[in-house]
């Protein structure tokens, strides 16, 4: 008789990442009870979960930072492992409200924490981001790279990070996985679910079906006069889907290893904004006209991952290729030009 596959739970497991990620864990026997607060997700994603899996995960609204909610949560459910999420991650607005992204993002994490100690829950996948880096010194980056955050939001991860750090030193029968993200993009094969985000949007790929979808007339490209190999910035982007089964991964180490654990998940190549445009255009047979203005402020020239280590450790590597990323960015937004809420 096979055995029981564990209990789940993901903090804001209905956001992009997240959403992705439950399908996965569904798919592939996993207990699953979602908690999220519906701030930038859609209630809408839990019907279309059971759509993909045939399974509707547990779920409750509700905020990390609420200690009572979350020990309702715990009491109710044999939880196995956490998979933390949940989160506010747009590096503009963490300059513009900072206060907000250490609430969130610090105290709610702290409260998580609390409410599985409290529970004898040892094991939690942080998802973290490749912003802890900031501007790299080397190339690839390593997970011995410097952390140098250059962003309240990436302040933010970083101090989650020291946090479950710390917890680990004090608890050795802690296992928790760090895994630093590098530029997620592309959706679920289906079209079904995908990036969904609120206003405009924040990152590159999203932008892009956007104007090709027609909700913005071009593209704005922030510089062409970085040292790269046309002048726009570099980034390793990576497929959603090779991201969710990272976590996957990421829960077998944790089921057979104790410690604290920290892997970078990216594809190790990078690739300038034009050539995603140019790549975009090319797969999907649609125009992206684009305007070049000044460069941001705190933007590099390129950043792209060294996953070796997830490669060895977690026997984990990414099998979407860039064609795959815009083939189903594009699908997903095609087939839903106002995301959820159609």
């Amino acid at each position: 008789m096979e055995a029981k596959k564990e209990h789940i739970l993901a903090t804001g497991g209905l956001g992009y990442i997240g959403s992705h990620t439950v399908v996965e864990l569904l798919k592939s026997g996993y207990e699953v009870t979602v908690i999220d607060n519906l701030d930038n997700s859609s209630l809408e994603v839990l019907n279309r979960i059971e759509e993909l899996t045939s399974k509707m995960p547990n779920f409750y609204k509700g905020d990390v930072r609420d200690s009572e909610f979350l020990k309702d949560v715990f009491d109710k459910h044999a939880i196995d492992t956490v998979i933390h999420f949940a989160g506010l991650k747009a590096v503009g607005e963490s300059c513009e409200k900072p206060t907000l992204y250490y609430d969130v993002n610090v105290v709610g994490s702290v409260r998580l924490i609390e409410a599985m100690v409290e529970h004898d829950v040892t094991r939690i996948v942080f998802s973290s981001s490749a912003t802890v880096y900031g501007e790299p010194e080397e190339l690839p980056i390593s997970e011995n790279s410097p952390i140098k955050p250059a962003s309240p939001y990436g302040d933010t991860k970083m101090m989650v990070e020291k946090l479950l750090q710390s917890v680990s030193s004090s608890r050795p029968d802690l296992s928790i996985a760090i895994l630093r993200y590098f530029n997620p993009v592309g959706a679920h094969q289906s079209g079904r679910i995908g990036e969904n985000p609120k206003g405009t949007p924040n990152n590159l790929v999203p932008y892009i079906t956007q104007v090709a979808v027609g909700k913005h007339q071009h593209l704005n490209v922030f510089g062409d006069d970085y040292n790269t190999v046309d002048g726009t910035g570099v980034r390793d982007y990576i497929h959603v889907c090779d991201l969710a089964n990272a976590h996957l991964k990421a829960i077998e180490y944790l089921s057979t290893n104790s410690g604290f654990n920290i892997w970078n998940i990216g594809v190790g190549k990078g690739y300038s904004v034009l050539e995603m445009v140019n790549t975009f255009e090319t797969i999907n047979g649609v125009n992206i006209p684009y305007k070049i203005l000044p460069r941001r402020p705190g933007d590099i020239d390129t950043c792209f991952a060294d996953p070796k280590k997830a490669n060895d450790e977690l026997n984990w590597s990414a099998e979407f290729g860039l064609e795959e990323m815009v083939r189903d960015s594009w699908n997903w937004q095609k087939n839903n030009p106002d995301g959820y809420d159609a």
